[in-house]
């Protein structure tokens, strides 16, 4: 269950972050709200996990979801620059967190 709330709050970081961008620094009410909202349910969820996970695969398992989707989706949705250097970076990331998993704490 512990796991099922990190992926959950990974996905809810992935929202926090897209809708900081669409907020324009805050001028933008409604993506405002939602940064707000998206930021409190992922961090709330990250705490119920981190009371039964090892805190540092944990969060390196959470920073990844967030990183590579808000990057991938930057790239789908929001014209940010793809380049192979980028994908290939992405692909380190994912690499990292499964070997943490990999390497043990993964409960």
């Amino acid at each position: 269950m512990a796991w099922i709330l990190v992926v959950a709050a990974g996905l809810l970081e992935v929202a926090m972050a897209l809708s900081l961008k669409m907020s324009r620094g805050f001028t933008q009410p409604w993506p405002s709200v939602g940064f707000l909202l998206f930021a409190v349910a992922s961090f709330g969820m990250l705490n119920l996990a981190l009371r039964t996970l090892e805190v540092g695969t944990a969060y390196a398992v959470w920073v990844g979801i967030g990183a590579v989707g808000t990057a991938a989706l930057g790239m789908l949705l929001l014209g940010d620059q793809v380049s192979a250097l980028k994908i290939i970076a992405l692909v380190l990331i994912v690499t990292g967190v499964v070997m943490l998993n990999l390497a043990g704490g993964a409960h």
